[in-house]
């Protein structure tokens, strides 16, 4: 995929953890974004020297070809660099060394999950993938003193092809999740420039302003957009890391007009909660 770089001043940039939707940090890293070939970088709003860029490459390997649906696959993936030398050194990013997103193609399943670290630039994990159907794997890691990397990889998953369901901008954007009510804001929806982005919590019966978020990896939530061709890829971190609501502030940039889903994924009382958006930028 091929390079690009998002950042715009307030922008920086998920062994076994995972997040599925069931339906203190570098604060000049909010924001990793990368389309195509996955190569993300991270914007800082400091005035530093940019890490070094490193050429990586990321070998994928499965316990089979078509794993199949609804029984453990086994994943593993080998980052090795330009000339095939295994990368030693990972950055600690919000907790993990590498974040591995996966999505179905039609985005009706996304997971955050976190490989384990063997050792030689080798991640392992495994996972269960709930349908057949085709899915996209996009590794996020930053190699010791170099600048933020996502390598992406698509997997058939079964021998079915699943219905592909349609993605639809909604018409709300506010959610009711485990008598959680979430509103998504934006102070400008647009392609191409700094967009700010909030979710604000009450309770859903109460209506009471939710103040006691937790953090979770580090931060007082996360925030993955994809486009609906899934070849748009986002990874926000929040602008106030300690907060703890009733809001919670993101900047992102969407590259071009589309559609996008958004995952926004915080944590209470010990609880880990998902809330998905869709969104049409102009």
């Amino acid at each position: 995929m091929i390079v690009r770089l998002l950042g715009m001043g307030l922008l920086s940039a998920v062994l076994l953890s995972s997040c599925t939707a069931k339906q203190p940090e570098d604060h000049n890293q909010h924001n990793a974004a990368s389309s195509g070939n996955e190569q993300g970088q991270h914007a800082g709003h400091g005035t530093a020297e940019p890490a070094p860029s490193m050429n990586v490459k990321a070998t994928w390997k499965l316990s089979a070809d078509n794993p199949p649906s609804n029984q453990k696959a086994n994943i593993s993936i080998q980052i090795d660099d330009s000339k095939g030398v295994p990368v030693e050194k990972f950055e600690v990013n919000h907790e993990k060394q590498l974040h591995l997103i996966l999505v179905s193609k039609d985005l009706s399943y996304f997971d955050h999950i976190h490989p384990e670290y063997m050792g030689k630039g080798l991640f392992e994990i495994s996972t269960i993938f709930p349908k057949d159907g085709d899915y996209k794997l996009i590794a996020d890691f930053v190699p010791t003193g170099t600048q933020q990397k996502t390598e992406s990889h698509w997997i058939q998953v079964g021998n079915d092809k699943a219905p592909i369901e349609s993605i639809t901008p909604d018409s709300s954007l506010t959610k009711t999740v485990d008598n959680k009510e979430i509103t998504l804001q934006f102070d400008k929806l647009q392609a191409g420039k700094e967009v700010q982005m909030n979710f604000s919590f009450t309770d859903s019966k109460t209506k009471s302003p939710i103040t006691n978020l937790q953090p979770y990896l580090g931060a007082v939530g996360h925030v993955v957009i994809i486009s609906s061709d899934v070849e748009q890829y986002i990874h926000n971190h929040p602008l106030e890391e300690k907060a703890t609501g009733p809001d919670a502030k993101f900047a992102t940039s969407f590259p071009k007009s589309g559609v996008y889903k958004i995952w926004g994924q915080f944590q209470q009382n010990g609880q880990l909660f998902i809330v998905p958006f869709v969104v049409q930028v102009p």
